[in-house]
């Protein structure tokens, strides 16, 4: 087999040592336009668990690795004049020259031939290799030749930043965030060998031409960055090597294989420094594609295999890399934290790094996280034990006279049980028993405020008497049997209207017995979907009438905080989109306009509503497509709705069209309720693929939501709550008929979480820097 490699980097030397091992007779050769002692940044960075592939996959490079590696286990955050420092993190630094001269030599040792100053344009030169592997780089040749056959995405994030070295040696993986007269600045700093450490820096492109920094060279960026960060590097000096301001590439390809050719490495995909994974991800790449070659039948099999066997652990990371990146673009909205939760919010930003995660490794930092955000909510009027603080979670909020014991929420949730409007008994016991189970607050699911404003024939209303009474007869027995708060979510369904239940169909159109649906623009859902009559001003009064008598009706039923409903592709979040809201009249075009009829309906609402009772509105934050509601979009709505009185804003996303493309995963709505919270400045309620109570209170402690709604945990299990406050050992109300099971499972927690943690610290391997640590210290003893 003959095997051409294009690009000397981590990902083809190590594709070329993995593939010579598994086939010792193979004619591989590698070919890299540099010299062989070129290389351009500083250190690399590797995790313990990618340490632990490097030995699985090949000892001899392995150790050569781990010989020039320096450790360290801490993780340092410097902001406004405090340090907080995380262990347990397991990380390695490497210089990068070091690790491609082992790679080098590894690979010759087993036979690969390696030609340095070679430039490689046209594959015709291969045209007798069974496998050619592009590993050209972040800037592939090969990759935009094949631009319409690779289809590559390149997201230019709008952050500058700079490659930097210095001899200022470090024991911790150090991030310094410093505030200057032209607006933060942001160090990304590690050792990585003797008398040698990488330094990345970073600011908003606002901030690097405020400081001057566009046309200086490598040498006057430098300096300008010792004096911005000399403090604390001291005497030592910053070096470069092509250390030039750029913005960082994203890069996705949809395909990754062309015929025998793969992309592989940066070439294909890469993921941003601030989670260190670019070569980490280089390598596995190799892996992956020696795996697959080994088990397939040829070489056409191999490829299939590592493109679609890959795929989903590169995009993992690459998301979780979006999402930090993201962190650091907008460091601005966290400016003004306690330094505490704003070192708590560095160390989870990605999601990969979790309270309770935090609380094994690190039990003293999350200890200060706890009282710092108990501090808050003392200064918020509540007497709350600072010494020995409840979890996040577990702390109370305040929205007008209304007072939540907690910050769980049980999320509105349509349920398609109601008859004519009319709540029943499963509505009873659905929303009794969620109440009983402890959550601070439940959301009614979306109750409609007319016969036509229901998404279907199952969906419970309020625009009469008989819905009323059974509203009221819910809100009586949550208040009597629970401490639980009770809001009343109103909505109507617009275009998204006379659809079959969820499990009949969801958004399908009723195929007989539906009713007219009405849209702010005459645009069907479906292709299929009935096409919605565009409201006039009489119909928006109408409705308005409609929502404001439902109001009314919610103050008798006894409510304690009422919700409007403007996401999710219903009526008015349908005035909000420009997506679907083609109206060339006042309440069409800007957003302000769009903006209009939605916030007289709230208004409206508002004054019905008792002034000391709160209020939220729903919105979806951004509707996934192109030409649709953005997170900025959703930053100025909030502004509006808070201008018009509202208390809280309920921050989803999406659902707005058919082709919206949204990125889910764990907690995938998060960020958008972080932008709205801490740039809009008001409060905020997230939801979305949440699923723990450690989750919860790893949005809570970062400053990212003020309430966390779960939707489908609580539909399994509608004792969350008390389960949760058993584990972390807070106080929640338990009706007297349940007493005796709260007690026992209070005293099982208490065993249990001491088991688990327990089993957890023995099953996680010590990290190197740990066992390096062990290993010197009986030589330190004599």
């Amino acid at each position: 087999m003959k095997i051409a490699i294009i690009g000397g980097g981590p990902a083809g030397l190590y594709a070329a040592i993995l593939l010579k091992k598994q086939r010792p007779s193979a004619d591989i050769a590698v070919y890299e336009r540099n010299r062989a002692d070129d290389t351009f940044g500083f250190g690399v960075v590797f995790s313990d668990a990618t340490l632990d592939n490097f030995e699985k996959y090949d000892l001899p490079s392995y150790r050569r690795i781990t010989e020039e590696f320096a450790y360290w286990d801490d993780i340092a955050v410097h902001f406004r004049g405090t340090v907080h420092r995380v262990g347990g993190n397991g990380f390695c630094g490497c210089s990068r020259r070091t690790l491609l001269t082992i790679l080098q030599e590894r690979a010759r040792e087993l036979g690969v031939v390696i030609h340095f100053e070679v430039e490689i344009d046209d594959e015709a030169r291969f045209a007798d290799a069974d496998l050619i592997i592009l590993a050209d780089g972040i800037n592939s040749r090969f990759r935009e030749k094949y631009f319409d056959h690779f289809q590559p995405e390149v997201d230019l994030r709008s952050n500058k930043f700079a490659w930097m070295g210095s001899t200022r040696p470090l024991d911790a993986f150090t991030f310094i965030f410093q505030e200057t007269e032209w607006g933060p600045f942001i160090a990304h700093a590690y050792q990585y060998e003797a008398g040698r450490s990488t330094w990345i820096f970073e600011t908003d492109p606002e901030t690097f031409a405020r400081a001057g920094l566009p046309g200086l060279d490598e040498r006057q960026s430098a300096d300008r960055m010792k004096e911005i960060f000399g403090w604390f590097l001291g005497d030592h000096p910053l070096l470069t090597n092509r250390s030039m301001w750029r913005n960082f590439p994203m890069i996705r390809n949809k395909r990754w294989v062309k015929g025998n050719m793969v992309l592989l490495g940066d070439a294909k995909a890469s993921a941003h420094f601030s989670i260190g994974s670019g070569t980490k991800l280089a390598m596995e790449d190799a892996i992956a594609l020696a795996d697959a070659m080994q088990h397939a039948p040829d070489v056409v099999a191999a490829l299939d295999i590592y493109e679609h066997g890959r795929r989903e652990e590169v995009e993992k990371t690459q998301h979780a890399a979006d999402v930090s990146l993201v962190w650091f673009e907008h460091v601005d909205r966290f400016w003004d934290f306690d330094p505490v939760q704003f070192a708590f919010g560095v160390m989870t930003r990605s999601k990969a790094i979790t309270y309770d995660n935090l609380t094994l490794r690190a039990p003293d930092f999350v200890a200060e996280v706890d009282k710092a955000f108990a501090r808050q909510v003392r200064v918020k009027g509540f007497d709350v034990d600072v010494g020995k603080p409840a979890a996040p979670m577990f702390q109370p909020l305040r929205l007008r006279e209304m007072t939540v014991a907690n910050r769980a929420v049980v999320s509105p949730m349509c349920m398609y049980s109601a008859v004519e409007g009319v709540p029943g008994d499963f509505h009873l016991v659905h929303y009794g028993t969620r109440a009983i189970g402890g959550a601070g607050l439940i959301f009614t699911e979306m109750t409609c405020v007319g016969r036509d404003a229901r998404i279907t024939p199952g969906c419970a209303g309020l625009w009469n008497d008989k819905q009323e009474a059974a509203w009221k007869r819910i809100v009586d027995f949550v208040h009597a049997n629970s401490h639980a708060k009770f809001a009343l979510q109103l909505g109507h369904a617009g275009r998204k209207g006379a659809t079959k239940l969820m499990w009949d169909g969801i958004d399908r159109p009723l195929e007989e017995g539906g009713w007219e649906v009405v849209s702010a623009s005459p645009l069907p859902y479906f292709p299929d979907s009935q096409v919605p009559r565009e409201l006039d001003r009489a119909a928006m009064d109408r409705i308005k009438a409609e929502f404001v008598a439902a109001t009314e009706r919610g103050v008798a039923c006894g409510f304690d905080m009422l919700e409007l409903h403007c996401a999710h592709g219903y009526l008015l979040a349908s005035f909000i989109s420009p997506l679907t809201n083609k109206r060339t009249d006042a309440y069409g075009g800007s957003l302000e306009n769009r903006l209009r009829f939605p916030l007289e309906v709230f208004s409206a609402m508002r004054a019905a509503w008792p002034a000391h009772k709160p209020m939220s509105v729903r919105l979806s934050a951004t509707d996934w497509a192109e030409g649709g509601i953005t997170g900025d979009d959703a930053v100025l709505i909030a502004r509006a709705f808070a201008e018009a009185g509202v208390d809280l804003v309920d921050v989803s996303t999406g659902q707005t069209v058919r082709d919206a493309q949204p990125v889910y995963g764990r907690m995938f709505q998060t960020p958008f309720s972080d932008q709205v919270r801490n740039e809009a400045r008001v409060a905020t309620m997230c939801v979305g693929n949440i699923t723990t109570a450690d989750q919860v209170n790893t949005i809570l402690a970062a400053g990212r939501a003020d309430l966390v709604a779960l939707g489908r945990p609580h539909l399994v299990d509608p004792s969350f709550t008390i389960k949760a406050a058993a584990w972390y050992g807070a106080e929640v109300f338990c009706p007297p008929q349940y007493l005796p099971g709260k007690e026992q499972i209070f005293r099982n927690s208490v065993r249990e979480r001491q088991d688990f943690e327990d089993l957890k610290i023995k099953a996680k391997p010590k990290t190197r820097a740990e066992l390096k640590l062990a290993a010197t210290k009986p030589l330190a003893a004599e």
